[in-house]
């Protein structure tokens, strides 16, 4: 198999993660430098910061991201989620939320769970709640409802239901870089807060801002049902 679905396989990181490991050069393949895609056996001696790769037991947290905190496994990124978090063992972040942004974000060590979730083939839900600059009518939750031209795609549709004069919640199934905030600006909005609510059946009630726990067996166990991709 690919060295990335083994790190992936062994709970180390996403395969995407493994692709810039090997860039930055901290994987050994049986004495040589390992190469991108590269084909590997459980048996080949591979090394990672100078120490033997094995199956490792599987974490899986959510945290309440505060805004100011960038979701990047990058230690030299200053805000990194990864030094926020300062978890004794190694996780990453299951996709992304934004900078400016607050909530749910995933962390683990299983990579193809996290791979399953942030697949692009993916429907899996993502709840949000969103306060923007000035109050909206109902044509604004129609056509945000309805799909929105950003990035050269069209967005799926999505279920917008109102708050109050200018928030509402949103449930989305797809994740475009910024999707919400481009989503809104196409309709002259500025999103002053958004705040992530729901991954899929994990919910951020109980959680505090800068707060993290671990997810009970039974959310781990529906969350990898919710996310089974059908072959």
């Amino acid at each position: 198999m690919r060295i990335n679905k083994l790190l992936s396989n062994y709970g180390y990181c996403s395969r995407k993660e493994v692709s810039r490991l090997i860039e930055d050069k901290r994987i050994i393949v049986n004495g040589k430098l390992c190469e991108q895609g590269q084909w590997v056996e459980e048996s080949d001696d591979i090394l990672l910061d100078g120490e033997k790769v094995k199956q490792k037991e599987k974490i899986y947290l959510v945290l309440n991201k505060p805004r100011g905190i960038i979701c990047t496994s990058s230690r030299d990124i200053k805000n990194n989620i990864i030094d926020f978090l300062n978890y004794k063992e190694y996780v990453f972040p299951v996709g992304r939320l934004d900078k400016d942004s607050e909530g749910l974000i995933l962390m683990t060590n299983d990579g193809d769970l996290a791979n399953r979730i942030i697949s692009s083939e993916s429907y899996h839900e993502k709840e949000y709640i969103v306060t923007l600059d000035k109050d909206f009518d109902d044509e604004f939750i129609y056509k945000m409802s309805n799909g929105v031209n950003i990035l050269d795609t069209v967005t799926r549709p999505c279920i917008v239901t109102r708050i109050n004069n200018n928030t509402f919640n949103i449930i989305l199934t797809q994740g475009l870089n910024r999707q919400i905030r481009r989503m809104c600006k196409v309709f002259g909005y500025n999103v002053i807060k958004l705040e992530r609510i729901r991954i899929v059946n994990i919910v951020s009630k109980g959680i505090e801002s800068g707060m993290w726990r671990n997810l009970t067996k039974e959310e781990v166990e529906n969350l990898k049902l919710y996310t089974k991709i059908e072959e």
